[in-house]
């Protein structure tokens, strides 16, 4: 697959998910196998790029590219000066977000909120594309809700608006992430355009990968919550998509390797107090990948510690003590 100028390593896309796609976990998403990876959304909202939040999502500094930056709004110029900003502070493609379902979005007007109005649609996808001489693409839902689907029809908009590709999730707004995924829309939308799709929805192992690409017929496959706490299902499902067999995962000490230096990356990247509350989540979903029984009383100490040398030495105690009786779940 390719977008613009960039031809993507292989078809397996680590989706934009807000609170998670942060620097450090892009990172280990790339260093096991993501063809490429998408930044947290950021607002277009340009009074709110000094806020630490904003500030931490648009360091770019050292970024391998294609560096892809998601923004998120719903005035067409706002959004387009959204983009020359990014596009000035390291972005190399940008992602319009037309696809979250969160209602704190959504009662803006923005991400899956917008489908609803397809003229205004057209304004932003055209508008954006006019203001940046990068690759401008877009996520989107099949539609506001079960009886208002028009993912086929805002799919032919964003073609026509110079939209390089498009990533579906098929779900609707309403549906968020609860119910049946919707490939045979995603497959519509496919046979309705010339431009690249990414399938994105409940893909979690490598045979749900190839069965979607073979049903909708999709360029690419985008993965969200099933890499969390297992970053290296990117290069099982990139492995089995190339070969049709399955690469073993890592050894245990590589895995253990990977979630200290993750969590280690965190906490230099947001400082100490920071830092430390922002690991526990991803220390959450590594745990829960593991087999052994739950050391309630380790778990509670990690996620309540406020010491980053502590969270990081119960970690690792955790761990090894895990190791020593069992194995990581498959992928």
């Amino acid at each position: 697959m390719q977008i613009g100028p960039y031809k993507l390593a292989n078809p397996v896309i680590a989706a934009p998910m807000a609170g998670v796609t942060d620097k450090p976990y892009r990172q280990v998403c790339r260093d096991y196998g993501a063809g490429l990876v998408v930044s947290e959304m950021i607002t277009s909202q340009a009074g709110l790029r000094d806020t630490a939040k904003t500030r931490f999502r648009s360091d770019l500094d050292g970024e391998p590219e294609p560096v892809v930056i998601q923004i998120v709004g719903t005035e067409p110029d706002q959004l387009a000066a959204a983009a020359q900003f990014n596009v000035a502070n390291g972005a190399q493609i940008i992602d319009i977000n037309m696809g979250c379902p969160a209602k704190k979005v959504c009662k803006k007007a923005a991400g899956s909120a917008l489908l609803a109005d397809e003229p205004l649609v057209a304004d932003i996808l055209s508008t954006v594309v006019r203001s940046v001489d990068v690759p401008v693409t877009v996520k989107i839902r099949t539609g506001t809700n079960p009886n208002q689907k028009n993912a086929v029809s805002i799919a032919q908009i964003a073609e026509q608006s110079g939209i390089q590709s498009i990533t579906v999730h098929g779900r609707t707004r309403e549906c968020k992430f609860a119910g049946q995924v919707e490939y045979d829309t995603i497959a519509a939308v496919k046979q309705a355009i010339d431009i690249p799709v990414v399938a994105n929805g409940d893909i979690c192992t490598p045979e749900q990968a190839s069965k979607v690409l073979e049903i909708t017929k999709a360029d690419a496959v985008m993965i969200g919550r099933a890499a969390q706490g297992q970053p290296w299902l990117f290069g099982q499902i990139a492995d089995f998509l190339r070969t049709g067999t399955h690469s073993t995962i890592p050894s245990r000490e590589k895995r253990l390797d990977t979630i200290v230096n993750h969590i280690e990356a965190i906490h230099k990247f947001y400082g100490a107090s920071l830092g430390v509350r922002l690991a526990r989540k991803h220390i959450k979903w590594y745990l829960s990948h593991w087999n052994s029984a739950v050391d309630l009383d380790s778990r509670l100490a990690i996620s309540t510690t406020a010491d980053t040398s502590e969270q990081l030495r119960l970690l690792v105690h955790t761990l090894r003590s895990y190791m020593q009786s069992s194995d990581i779940k498959a992928a």
